[in-house]
């Protein structure tokens, strides 16, 4: 069994990670934390997951609670994220991290920070959006040049980084099946009177409006047809659950840094 301690606990995602970690076999739900001046703390965070009362009162700060635990399930803010890690990295606490607008250099730096703890951190907790992740990089390197790549992302209106963590990674993988770089190509805007299109370039388009959950598509254009590839969200919960799975698959595993590929098998297809 794997002790689990829910960061943002009070916070729509926070409360549906908790009825997932409540329903998982392996899991149980020991600790729960908040950011100072929340209004959740205090309470009880099986109540107000809608779980009913589980006796995990929700403290202030990581630091009340990181010893009570195997492994965070952190799905809060980038610069969050990275203190929690740094504190994970004490303790040699597991974390599940699905917290977007990280940037590269705080990935590199979780990626150094895991050498003290096992960590599994991916953009997209998804089952089937990790299958669109291989099914994009495949269907990229088999269609080649031939084929223009945009991507366009929908998202809810208080989502605040843009383009999402999902979007990006599929350009990437788009790009590595290509044997390109994203940051060299990817075209995050179009306006005004912008010319033809570049001949490698990944579109990555973004819309924010009232509650959509996720959607994302992939257009793969060549002459005279197109591929589309779409995954659509219509709720947290598979979110949720992925995580889930994720921590409840660090339990055993030696420190380091992993991805939702190498928790769903994925890595060899």
């Amino acid at each position: 069994m794997m002790n689990v301690i829910i960061a943002g606990a009070a916070g729509r995602m926070g409360q549906r990670i908790g009825v997932m970690v409540d329903a998982h076999p392996q899991l149980t739900y020991q600790a729960a934390f908040e950011a100072a001046g929340s209004p959740g703390i205090g309470k009880d965070a099986g109540e107000i997951a809608g779980l009913g009362t589980n006796g995990v009162i929700i403290e202030e700060g990581l630091e009340a609670v990181v010893t009570k635990g195997d492994v965070i399930i952190d799905f809060t803010f980038h610069k969050a994220t990275m203190a929690f890690a740094q504190i994970a990295a004490q303790h040699g606490t597991g974390m599940v991290i699905g917290t977007t607008g990280l940037s590269s250099r705080e990935v590199d730096e979780l990626k150094e920070l895991s050498a003290h703890f096992p960590c599994v951190q991916a953009p997209n907790m998804s089952v089937c959006v990790n299958v669109m992740f291989k099914l994009v990089k495949k269907t990229a390197a088999i269609l080649g040049d031939a084929y223009d790549i945009e991507i366009v992302e929908a998202h809810h209106n208080k989502k605040k980084d843009a383009p999402s963590g999902t979007a990006l990674k599929l350009g990437e993988l788009a790009a590595e099946g290509l044997g390109r770089n994203l940051a060299e190509v990817g075209v995050f805007e179009r306006s005004g009177i912008i010319g033809e299109r570049g001949e490698n370039e990944i579109g990555i388009q973004t819309i924010r409006a009232a509650d959509i959950v996720g959607e994302h598509t992939v257009y793969f254009a060549g002459a005279g047809e197109r591929i589309e590839l779409t995954h659509r969200a219509h709720t947290r919960d598979h979110f949720a659950r992925g995580a889930s799975v994720a921590a409840a698959w660090l339990e055993g595993k030696p420190n380091g840094f992993y991805s939702m590929f190498d928790v769903l098998g994925l890595d060899d297809l």
